[in-house]
């Protein structure tokens, strides 16, 4: 007997907006994305959760925000 667990992420981009602030990197504008991120598990939606990431729009970087 064999078991298969077929798990997915599947995300998709909700909205995009300019931030305040420049990249310390380049110095370019940094991007606010809202992205949604859903998990199945066999075709049954498990959770969702949405987060805002930041993007450079020169150099590309995925940036970290601290509080």
């Amino acid at each position: 007997m064999c078991l298969l667990f077929i798990c997915d992420e599947e995300e998709r981009v909700l909205g995009t907006q300019t931030a305040p602030g420049f990249c310390p990197y380049c110095g370019g504008v940094v991007q606010a994305m809202d992205v949604e991120s859903q998990w199945t598990f066999c075709f049954l939606p498990l959770s969702f959760k949405t987060k805002r990431r930041y993007f450079c729009t020169i150099c590309a970087r995925r940036l970290v925000v601290y509080p």
